[in-house]
C-alpha cells in the first residue's frame, strides 16, 4: 500500500464514520495507537490523516488530551468544499460527462497569479461538459498544478467527479476555496452545447482551491442559471 493510499485510507475511513455518527459529535476518537492497529499503519500516517481532518473541521485536536469529533451538521453548512458533481449527487441526479479533454498548457495570467506560478510554467487544463440525469448543466474548466497529479492525462475519460478522483488516486484534498460568482450570457457556441438559446442567463463562477500545499486549482465554471443555485449561510455581524 503507496503512502498516500495510506494515509486517504485512514482519512476516507474515519471521515466516512464521522458522517455516519459512528464516531459521534463530542466524542473522541480512538487513540493514535488503537487507529494504527485498525488501519494496519504507521504513527505517522495516522497523524497524516487526523491533521487532514482537524483541517476540515471534522475534529479538534486537543493537546494531550486526545482528538475531539466536532459537529459537522453546522461545518459543513457554512464552510465545506463541494463540488458542482457532489451537490447535484446530492439532490438524487444522476451525473455525467459528455465531453473531457486533459491538456498540459501556459495557462492565462490571472490562473498563473492565482496559483502562484512562474511565468512559463506549465500546468493541466481539464475540459468537461456536465450533464445531470443526461442533460447539460455546466461548461467547466480546471487548471490544475501539475507535482502533485503525475500522469493526469492517463485519466481522461475515466471519472466523473473530480475532487473524489483527487483525493481516492492521488491523495490530493481541497482544503479550502476562494469563490467568485457573476453573470454572464451564453454565447453560440455555448448555448448549443448546453441546449440554450443565445443570450441565456448563466452563472460564472471562478475558484481558487488550495491545498494543504497552497493553491492547486483555479476552476471557472458557466451554469445554466435556471438549473442550479448557490447557497450562502451568512453568520453574525462584522465589528
Amino acid at each position: 500500500m503507496g503512502k498516500a493510499t495510506a494515509y486517504m485510507e485512514v482519512y476516507s475511513g474515519i471521515k466516512k464514520r464521522i458522517k455516519d455518527e459512528v464516531y459521534k459529535p463530542g466524542t473522541m476518537l480512538p487513540t493514535e495507537a488503537e487507529l494504527e492497529r485498525i488501519y494496519h499503519v504507521s504513527r505517522i500516517t495516522v497523524r497524516r490523516a487526523v491533521a487532514m481532518l482537524a483541517n476540515e473541521g471534522y475534529v479538534n485536536v486537543m493537546q494531550g488530551k486526545g482528538t475531539q469529533v466536532c459537529d459537522i451538521s453546522t461545518i459543513q453548512r457554512l464552510n465545506s468544499v463541494t463540488s458542482i458533481t457532489e451537490t447535484f449527487t446530492q439532490k438524487g441526479y444522476q451525473m455525467s460527462v459528455r465531453g473531457m479533454a486533459i491538456e498540459e498548457v501556459v495557462p492565462p495570467s490571472k490562473v498563473r497569479e492565482a496559483l502562484k506560478l512562474e511565468e512559463r510554467s506549465t500546468v493541466y487544463c481539464l475540459q468537461r461538459i456536465m450533464c445531470a440525469d443526461e442533460i447539460p448543466i455546466a461548461i467547466m474548466t480546471n487548471y490544475l498544478k501539475k507535482d502533485d497529479i503525475p500522469d493526469f492525462k492517463q485519466h481522461l475519460n475515466s471519472f466523473v467527479g473530480l475532487y473524489r478522483f483527487l483525493e481516492e488516486v492521488y491523495g490530493v484534498v481541497v482544503i479550502k476555496s476562494e469563490e467568485y460568482i457573476s453573470a454572464a450570457s451564453a454565447d453560440f457556441l455555448e448555448s448549443q452545447i448546453l441546449g440554450v438559446s443565445m443570450g441565456t442567463a448563466l452563472l460564472l463562477s471562478r475558484r481558487v482551491g488550495y491545498t494543504v500545499k497552497g493553491p492547486f486549482e483555479y476552476a471557472s465554471n458557466k451554469l445554466v442559471g435556471d438549473r442550479y443555485e448557490f447557497s450562502v449561510q451568512l453568520v453574525g455581524r462584522a465589528q
